[in-house]
């Protein structure tokens, strides 16, 4: 009789561990994403244009694959408004998301969050390295991203391209939604001199009318890791 237990233990054992494997809740896996929100609040945003992006930046969150996504990779998201230099803030902190009330809560932070400023330049190497330094108490997480949202290039401050090797060394990627309204290829600007990492990308909105679209598929993109480089 204690030899049949013994073999019956023997047997389930494997099924198990099998189980434990499959079962095991992601939060056992640790922090995945530790992502940065980064909104363009210069001069060349006009009231209702900060509202555009507001609104659908929230929307983004709320989009059921990337709910899924965060949540599947206990992402910690950050917002952060940025314009000349000296003028950025994190004006929403490291978030963890672990629920979908959790992702639904920033949603409703990001829609109502007040902007900082409005008349200023366009500092996006400044931006850059706030977003670089804020990431200290995200260390723990696997995958660093910088989300930058913006309307024009960089004149104030800083080059975005002079921050390439520090960002490579720390290990962050920054992707780009490049919003074209009077620029002059805003796109190509940003694919050569703001995103860098593995499979970095820039995705364009024809104006902000089409920038709630477009962050959706940003968002996606970012948070399943999809790699392609640009759209």
């Amino acid at each position: 009789m204690r030899d049949l237990r013994h073999l019956a233990k023997l047997r389930v054992m494997p099924v198990m561990l099998l189980f434990l494997l499959l079962v095991l809740p992601m939060r056992a896996l640790g922090c995945g994403l530790a992502l940065v929100l980064a909104v363009d609040v210069s001069g060349s945003v006009d009231r209702q244009e900060y509202r555009i992006q507001m609104e659908g930046l929230a929307t983004a969150l709320r989009d059921g694959i990337v709910v899924d996504a965060l949540i599947s990779q206990q992402a910690h998201v950050s917002l952060l408004q940025w314009s000349g230099s000296s003028r950025q803030k994190q004006t929403i902190g490291w978030t963890a998301l672990k629920s979908e009330q959790e992702v639904a809560d920033l949603a409703q932070r990001v829609a109502t969050d007040p902007r900082q400023w409005r008349n200023y330049s366009t500092a996006i190497g400044e931006a850059l390295t706030v977003s670089i330094a804020s990431f200290d108490p995200v260390a723990h997480c696997r995958r660093k991203v910088i989300d930058v949202s913006g309307d024009g290039r960089s004149n104030e401050g800083i080059a975005p391209e002079q921050l390439r090797s520090l960002l490579v060394e720390s290990g962050i990627t920054v992707n780009a939604l490049a919003i074209e309204t009077e620029e002059d290829d805003l796109t190509a600007y940003f694919f050569e001199n703001l995103i860098v990492g593995e499979g970095a990308f820039v995705i364009t909105a024809t104006g902000f009318e089409d920038y709630p679209e477009q962050i959706i598929r940003k968002l996606r993109r970012e948070t399943t890791k999809q790699l392609s480089r640009l759209e």
